[in-house]
């Protein structure tokens, strides 16, 4: 079972080291969209939801500038949309 895992993940791997430049773009997009848009909604307000959308968005855009491996940038840059989008649920709904 975990060797069947193991192929899974080194096959995604590669092949997102292969369409990185395809893959940096749609990163670029989708979280820069969602920042802009949960900063739009009242993340400005607060300086600790603000603190919450600039830092995950700017270090995966950082990742991305430095050529990191696209794990990394993966997995940074979907904790940055999860964020990004619980913050535009919270002010768009809630407040």
């Amino acid at each position: 079972m975990s060797t069947t895992v193991n192929n899974v993940e080194t096959n995604m791997n590669k092949e997102a080291e292969f369409n990185r430049f395809g893959l940096i773009s749609v990163i670029i997009l989708i979280i820069g969209c969602l920042g802009g848009v949960a900063v739009g909604l009242g993340a400005i307000n607060y300086t600790a939801t603000l603190i919450m959308v600039i830092v995950p968005t700017m270090a995966t855009l950082s990742m991305l500038l430095a050529v990191a491996p696209m794990k990394w940038i993966i997995s940074l840059g979907t904790v940055t949309a999860i964020i990004d989008v619980l913050l535009i649920v919270y002010f768009g709904f809630f407040t």
